[in-house]
Order: structure tokens, then C-alpha cells, then sequence
């Protein structure tokens, strides 16, 4: 396989740019999300938010991959899970110096995982006359925003040199 400057092979390269792809529309649904829980905070009905959730899970290319429920975050879930089982075991066997970064991507997962379920979980208490979980999915919604952009700056980041010079991903 041709190899660049630095090491990188083409199929490294597209599993990089593949991330960042898939990185990009989580972004850009966070930035919807971010606005729909200001709108919540607002006292937006909840049949306008569910309208907004609907637009959201069919709106983009990953929404349409719905069965139903939250789809973002089940992708967020799969693309995660994805991740912890294909992708860290190479970035683990290509440079064992890599560990640190992967065991904190790790960590990482555990807590979106935890915050993904608090959205689901207080947007599914979500009502008109239910103040607490306005404040709740507008509080967990914040966390989650946050804490994903983080995650995913730091992958790219500390992950992507790594990646990108991988052959392949076993089972991938």
C-alpha cells in the first residue's frame, strides 16, 4: 500500500477521513440539539418538540438509518460501540504507546453512553406542565454537548496520527 511523508497509508487515511465524516454530522446534530434546548428552556409545547425531534431523526444522511426512538442517540451509541470493539484493539496493536489515549476514548464512551441515556430519559418525561424535565433536558442536553464535542476533538486529535497509518481494521 503507497504510504505518504508521515507514515500514512491510503486505507489509514480514508478510516481518518471516514471519522471525521461521521465526526462532522454528530457536530452539526449537536448544534440542532443545542438550539431545540434553548427553545425547550423557552417553554417551547412539547408537541413543537416532538415536531423538531421527528425533523431531526429524518433530516440528515445518518437519520435516515431510523427505526424509531431517538436515532441520534442510537448512532451515537453504535458509532461508539463500533469503536471500542474494532477500532481501539488496532489502534492498541499498531502503537502500544497509544494506550493512555485509548483507555480516556474509553472512559469517554462510558459517560456519552450515560448522558445519551439521561436525554432519552428526561426528553421521554418531557410535558407541558412538567417544569423539572424542561430544566432536566435542557441541563443534560448542555452535558452532553459539551462533553461529545470534547470527545471528539480529543479523538481526531490524539487518535487520528495513529489511524491513519493503519492497514486495515480486523473485521472491518
Amino acid at each position: 500500500m503507497s504510504e505518504g511523508h508521515s507514515g500514512e497509508t491510503e486505507q489509514g487515511k480514508a478510516l481518518f477521513e471516514e471519522l471525521l465524516w461521521v465526526h462532522d454530522m454528530l457536530r452539526r446534530d449537536l448544534d440542532r440539539i443545542e438550539h431545540l434546548a434553548r427553545e425547550v428552556a423557552s417553554g417551547m409545547p412539547g408537541a413543537a418538540v416532538e415536531a423538531e425531534l421527528r425533523e431531526l431523526k429524518t433530516g440528515g444522511p445518518l437519520w435516515q438509518l431510523k427505526v424509531n426512538c431517538l436515532r441520534y442517540c442510537r448512532i451515537v451509541h453504535l458509532h461508539h460501540n463500533l469503536e471500542d470493539v474494532m477500532l481501539f484493539p488496532a489502534l492498541r496493536d499498531a502503537d502500544p504507546a497509544i494506550a493512555p489515549v485509548v483507555d480516556r476514548l474509553e472512559a469517554d464512551h462510558v459517560r456519552v453512553s450515560d448522558l445519551l441515556d439521561a436525554v432519552e430519559a428526561a426528553a421521554a418525561r418531557l410535558t407541558a406542565a412538567e417544569e423539572d424535565a424542561r430544566a432536566d433536558v435542557v441541563l443534560t442536553l448542555d452535558e452532553l454537548h459539551a462533553h461529545l464535542l470534547e470527545h471528539l476533538d480529543y479523538e481526531e486529535l490524539n487518535a487520528g496520527p495513529v489511524l491513519r497509518r493503519l492497514e486495515r481494521i480486523p473485521g472491518f
